[in-house]
Order: C-alpha cells, then structure tokens, then sequence
C-alpha cells in the first residue's frame, strides 16, 4: 500500500484514487504494519478522493532522522570534493555510519526549500529512508527486518562549502546539513517490494545526472536499523535514510571525480527530481528568495 497525506487529509493511494484514512500517517506507522494494512484495506473499499501531485504534503513526522552512508562510491567521490582525501576509510567497512540531521527542517513532495545565507555550493543527495513501525532496543536483524514498516525517496539536502569548512572541526556535518530534508511522495509499505535493487535517477533541471540502483549498498536496511538500536533505541516512526546513491547521486560525488564543480551548484530556481523505481518521485525547487 501507499500511504499519504494529502491536502485533503491521510489517505491511502489506490489505482483509481485516494481513500480518506480515519487517523493521521503517523499514528499508523506508529501501530505498526500489520494494523496499518487493515485500515487500509477498510479505506481501499470506500468512497475515492480525487487528488494530483500538487495535493501531496510531508507523509508524516518521524520523531527522529538517522542519515547513513551505505554506497561505498558515493564516500570515495565526496571525500575528493568536501575532504580533499582520496579511497575509502577501512572503518567504514566495520559498521554502518550515521549521523543524526534535524527532524524540524522538513520539506514535503513539491515544497520549495531555502538557500543557506552564505551558501554558493548548494547540493542534492539522492537517497531512499525506511520507515520503522515498531520500538525497538539492542534489535537482532531478523527483529529489526521485521521492524520496517515501508519506504520512501528522501533528499539531503547540503550546503557543501559550509559543510567542508566544520567537518574540519571532527564532529561531522552540522550548519552544512540542518537546514532541509525533503521526503516523499508517500511511503510504500515493504509487503509491497520483493526486491530493493530499484533503479533510482536524479535529475536537476530534466538533465539526468545521476544514475544508481539501491541495491549496490553496502550495508542492507535491517543492519542499519539494527546497528541503530544497539546499547539504544530505535522509536516507531524513526526514519533511517540510506546515505547517498553512487553514480552521480550528488552533485560532490561528481565534483570530486571530475575536479571541478561540473555540473555547477544548485541556484535559485533550479529544480531537482529524484526517481525511484516503484517508490515514486520526489521533486523540489530551490527558493528564489534563499
């Protein structure tokens, strides 16, 4: 199922329509898959809504967001551009990395996001985040693999020329990360996917510039969820973003490769649109007046 939130209230996406839900993405995710999946199937045989992209709002909000990085090319491009570093730590390897961005700078499908004051090297990340549906502590991975509720596009936005000058700092990215993440369109519920190697493209202003499959993380959802909640916790309703594709998922993985800001940094006006097999499309423009 797709569960969304429209202008016009929650709502699960069928093929000839919305169906209104009695009770906000939320409080579904946070009763878990199996109750959601009812409720749904209840609204699924109601009345339809009619609905269009511009309806889309932000699916929910999670209490907290963990951004990984699980594609391996991805650290190798960006720690040329924002680094100056060449290859891959070895204790990446060891686990699966993440930091915690802010859950209150959140910018639904379609929602215009700010410029940083200052910021001249803006950037996307193209990235898919799980959605988990139950609390979890010290999970194994059959639990936390159970644990996920559905999946959804999500955008990392940053600031790279801010975010290059306070990782030398040692205490990873702040000021060049908090100030947007976008997600959506809606979250599809993981009954729903067989497989997760989906082909995932990014592209700004309809130039595609980047190209990768999900499938090529290094680190699968369930470790991330459960390395996560080892000696902590994991909420129902947290999301877990996969870190930055490979293949050009950004525009610094690019910069790196290439040594030179080619493609040039996102401006005023430019729109970036992210496609995910089978999970939908997550576009967003810059604002003119950020």
């Amino acid at each position: 199922m797709r569960f969304a939130s429209l202008r016009q209230g929650p709502a699960v996406l069928g093929d000839g329509g919305a169906h209104l839900l009695p009770e906000p993405v939320a409080d579904l995710v946070a009763g878990g898959l199996d109750r959601a999946l009812e409720i749904g199937a209840t609204a699924l045989a109601g009345p339809t809504v009619a609905w269009t992209p511009a309806d889309l709002r932000l699916p929910y909000r999670p209490p907290s967001l963990r951004d990984f990085v699980t594609f391996e090319s991805h650290v190798e491009g960006v720690r040329r551009s924002i680094d100056h570093a060449v290859g891959v730590p070895e204790a990446w390897y060891d686990a699966p990395q993440f930091y915690f961005t802010n859950p209150h700078a959140l910018y639904g499908p379609g929602e215009p996001v700010p410029r940083p004051v200052g910021c001249r090297a803006l950037d996307f990340e193209m990235e898919v985040a799980c959605v988990v549906g139950r609390t979890l502590r010290s999970a194994t991975l059959d639990e936390a693999e159970g644990a996920v509720f559905g999946y959804t596009v999500l955008n990392d936005w940053s600031a790279r020329d801010i975010q290059s000058r306070e990782m030398q700092v040692g205490l990873g990215p702040a000021k060049g990360k908090d100030f947007a993440t976008s997600f959506g369109p809606w979250i599809t519920t993981a009954d729903e996917l067989d497989t997760l190697d989906l082909e995932c493209r990014a592209f700004v202003n309809g130039e595609l510039v980047g190209h990768d499959r999900l499938g090529r993380m290094h680190f699968g959802f369930p470790e991330m969820v459960a390395y996560a909640s080892r000696d902590s916790v994991v909420l129902a309703g947290d999301l877990l973003a996969s870190g930055t594709t490979g293949g050009g998922g950004c525009l610094a993985e690019l910069w790196g490769r290439r040594g030179e800001q080619s493609p040039p940094p996102l401006e005023p006006g430019d729109v970036v649109r992210l496609e995910v097999e089978r999970l939908g499309v997550l576009e967003a423009s810059v604002r003119r007046d950020g």
